[in-house]
């Protein structure tokens, strides 16, 4: 049997009413803000299974727009997410609809959007304010939120050639920064591939971007430690 503790009975500190309709949801806006790594314009959920049914009265759509804005999961400002996000200009869309039976019911796609960049992030609650990210932009993922609340996370782009992987990997080793848990995801029509990393400690700003300078490097993003 395994070890539960009070987080995993009670659910987190959080602005009410549900662990997997708010919490979770918040923290999913924060995840999808985080490796979007600017401020969008626009933003766009589809909201697949049970967030699609009842997100309106367990106050889903305020806290995944609260989470984008980086408010995290009991922040009181979540219940006022409408209002600020407006105040800012930020444009947001709620949709329900079927993402197909693969998926968690409380899934989630996220849209971000401004003038120079768009990106999509798939995500689900899977209960007590736990979260799953499964996509970014495409790339099949399975990152977990204790993966990203305990460690920092790289996400990396590349070309789909040989020694890539031996490239990032002997970057970080020559930093000193060791790597806890590393997948890979290739996009065959884009022949392309997505890395996240779950490392230790965070790279300084020089030195993501010396990584993202690297031959065949798309893009680099740093995320911190998700807040619970």
């Amino acid at each position: 049997m395994g070890q539960y503790t009070l987080f995993d009975i009670a659910g987190p500190i959080m602005v009410g009413p549900s662990s997997s309709h708010t919490a979770g949801a918040a923290k999913l806006g924060q995840f999808a803000r985080a490796i979007f790594d600017a401020t969008p314009t626009k933003v766009h959920f589809l909201l697949h299974g049970s967030f699609g049914e009842v997100y309106k009265g367990h106050a889903t759509d305020r806290a995944l727009l609260g989470g984008v804005m980086k408010f995290p999961p009991n922040d009181a400002r979540i219940k006022n997410s409408f209002e600020i996000a407006t105040e800012k200009g930020l444009h947001f869309c709620f949709e329900p609809g079927n993402m197909g039976p693969q998926y968690h019911p409380n899934t989630v796609k996220i849209t971000l959007e401004n003038e120079g960049r768009k990106m999509d992030v798939v995500g689900s609650s899977i209960g007590g304010g736990a979260i799953v990210i499964d996509q970014i932009n495409g790339f099949d993922v399975h990152l977990t939120g204790n993966s990203a609340e305990q460690y920092f996370t790289l996400v990396i782009q590349n070309e789909n050639q040989p020694g890539m992987l031996a490239k990032i990997t002997g970057f970080l080793g020559k930093k000193n920064i060791r790597i806890v848990n590393m997948q890979s995801s290739f996009l065959a029509f884009e022949n392309k591939v997505l890395s996240v990393l779950s490392i230790e400690k965070a790279l300084t700003l020089d030195e993501l971007l010396d990584l993202e300078n690297e031959e065949g490097i798309l893009f680099v993003r740093s995320l911190n430690k998700i807040a619970s």
